[in-house]
């Protein structure tokens, strides 16, 4: 072994030590770097060489610089990030619905049915003052508009969330191209044996990337030998090699709603997802938000047709001289059954009377008119209550071109009204009612209550002759309904408001969870990817130390050289 080989030989240290200061001061410049993972050397000794009968050794010599990352780990930590995201969109989801229901304010449901209700309290006290009649007819617009502007917003939600489905399927395909050409440029730099470093630089923006798209989707990384990253979602591959399937919305119509459905590009198969941001988005749109409108269309289709038939069953002060029905039968369906006519609202077998009041002479007449829904051939058909009611002396009605069916009276001195309905007829047909509409977005007051508050029906025996439908409709609140199986419309409310604060309370709870087991993997990443200052700075004071020994060792070599050379 000569001295150059020596040199050589500490060359080599000193190539380590550079190298190993080069890492160092990579990892310190990077502590603060998001999904940066830790950088380490690796070294290995060099060949040894044979000097006589000796194999002596060549130094050091250095591997690879590759990243300290434990792969399980990141696929552990990526799921808990899809779950988090999943869970954190139900989350604030759920937050804007309690917040939209305002349950603990003095504008919500709640408040402004018990202030309709009980204004209604003060007609029993003054039934002769039209302005307290008026009070009721606006204290119901109040309700009317709280419960529409309550969809509305509910519906902004809705919108708002599918605009962020439409988003996300951009990030997605943004994403899936960037992973795949980011393969590419890490399986050229790390091809064949000539290294065994890692891309470093690559290789953490393509972590970053995948962690961006674990956010979003649930998806499973594999590595290949190559270096590049396959990437699944379910059983479909969105990336292998350089390769990326992308994404794409269609938008259909649900329910009356537009609803972003997302697929595979050039297939209509819809990707199945799991977890990440997009379920929690599909999950908060069809189902939490999707369910809230459905619930509070039902509130409102319970509210407008229970009170309906209790209104409907009074007369007001004054009678009508003309009345158009709200809801109308398909010319084909006139001759059925009403309770197979196609309306929103089906009366059942009942009857219902009309009161006919002569204004000069002060005389009432009433007449009673059956409704049979006994499922036999005599069943009451729309043109069969027009026919009764024509039979009457001193209306008229017939059935319109589109279906509504028109009464009205065949003198000014006669004024109608109708009551005691226990089929439920007049409500299914919008005659005589109060509230308009069959939904929450469309629920509203008849235009012939708002213009005429007299009409406001508070008798039940006869056009203002007492109170006594008021006293009805005032404890409506708490009346067993019908069509709910005795529940009331507080009961109906109720189950409205709590679905939303208990199922927000379990979404926190569920979120929370995530967000704990995320930060425990975090915390197990950092302890093993993370770049702690402290062993950095020891890490750099060795390498040191190795540099200034080889440093010494090349001065001792030139020495011994020197003296050689003068020998």
């Amino acid at each position: 072994m000569t001295l150059y080989t020596s040199l050589q030989q500490t060359k080599n240290a000193l190539l380590a030590a550079q190298i190993g200061i080069q890492v160092t001061g990579n990892n310190i410049a990077n502590v603060n770097t998001p999904d940066y993972l830790r950088e380490r050397v690796i070294y290995t000794p060099a060949p040894t060489q044979k000097y006589g009968g000796l194999l002596l050794g060549m130094g050091v010599q250095v591997e690879g610089v590759v990243q300290q990352v434990d792969k399980f780990l990141e696929e552990r930590l990526r799921n808990s990030i899809s779950d988090l995201a999943n869970g954190e969109t139900q989350e604030n989801v759920y937050l804007q619905l309690e917040a939209l229901v305002g349950e603990l304010s003095n504008t919500d449901i709640s408040t402004s049915l018990n202030d309709f209700l009980g204004s209604i309290n003060d007609i029993l006290n003054q039934p002769e003052d039209v302005g307290v009649r008026n009070l009721s007819v606006l204290r119901g617009q109040t309700l009317a508009n709280d419960i529409s502007s309550m969809y509305n917003r509910a519906q902004e939600i809705h919108t708002d969330l599918n605009k962020q489905v439409n988003q996300a399927a951009d990030d997605i395909n943004s994403l899936l191209n960037e992973i795949a050409e980011l393969n590419v440029k890490i399986t050229n730099l790390e091809a064949g044996p000539v290294t065994k470093s890692d891309a470093i630089g690559l290789r953490d923006q393509r972590q970053r990337k995948l962690t961006q798209l674990a956010e979003i989707i649930d998806i499973k990384g594999v590595e290949q030998e190559n270096g590049s990253i396959s990437v699944f979602l379910g059983g479909e591959y969105l990336v292998i090699d350089g390769i990326a399937r992308q994404v794409e919305t269609k938008t259909v119509a649900e329910d009356g709603l537009s609803i972003a459905k997302m697929t595979l590009a050039g297939t209509d198969s819809p990707i199945q997802v799991n977890s990440g941001k997009l379920k929690g988005l599909l999950t908060s749109r069809d189902d939490i938000v999707g369910d809230f409108l459905n619930n509070l269309d039902d509130f409102a289709q319970t509210l407008i047709f229970e009170f309906n038939r209790v209104f409907s069953s009074g007369q007001g002060e004054s009678g009508y001289q003309t009345m158009t029905s709200e809801f109308f039968v398909a010319e084909e369906s006139i001759d059925e059954p009403l309770d197979q006519a196609g309306l929103t609202y089906t009366p059942v077998n009942g009857s219902f009377t009309v009161h006919t009041l002569n204004t000069a002479t002060g005389l009432t007449e009433t007449e009673n008119i059956a409704v049979k829904l006994n499922g036999l051939s005599d069943d009451t058909t729309l043109q069969d209550v027009a026919d009764a009611i024509n039979d009457i002396d001193g209306l008229s009605a017939s059935i319109s071109l589109d279906g509504h069916l028109q009464i009205d009276s065949d003198s000014p001195d006669i004024e109608f009204a109708f009551g005691n309905d226990t089929s439920g007829a007049l409500a299914a047909l919008g005659l005589g009612t109060f509230f308009t509409g069959t939904t929450a977005r469309t629920i509203g007051v008849h235009d012939a209550v708002s213009t005429d508050p007299s009409k406001f029906a508070a008798s039940k025996g006869g056009i203002g002759a007492d109170t006594d439908n008021a006293v009805e409709l005032a404890s409506f609140l708490d009346r067993p309904l019908d069509t709910k199986g005795g529940r009331t419309i507080e009961n109906e409310y109720e189950t409205l408001v709590g679905d939303v604060t208990q199922s927000a309370s379990v979404a926190k709870s569920v979120a929370e969870g995530y967000r704990v087991f995320k930060e425990t993997l975090d915390g197990q990443k950092l302890g093993l990817s993370g770049v702690s200052l402290d062993e950095e700075a020891v890490n750099l004071i060795t390498y040191q130390r190795q540099f200034q020994a080889a440093s010494r060792l090349i001065s001792v070599i030139d020495e011994l050289l020197e003296v050689l050379v003068n020998l």
